[in-house]
């Protein structure tokens, strides 16, 4: 019988974990112009990011300098 109270004090503890973490994160949340105008500047360079270094942007581009290419 003790063994079932451990199991479900274990149970219930994980479950309170988990809610308070997910409340505590949807207060976490951007509200303020400065916090808006970081994620904005984030996703930007996010963006840049992913067409600079992308498939196409990697494979199809001409060798330079730096690429050791043996002829």
């Amino acid at each position: 019988m003790l063994t079932f109270y451990v199991l479900l004090g274990l149970l219930v503890g994980g479950a309170v974990f988990l809610i308070v973490t997910l409340l505590r994160h949807g207060k976490s949340r951007t509200e303020n112009a400065e916090g808006l105008l970081i994620e904005q500047a984030s996703r930007l360079q996010a963006r840049r990011d992913r067409v600079s270094f992308g498939t196409f942007a990697t494979h199809n581009a001409p060798p330079t300098m730096s690429d050791h290419y043996r002829h």
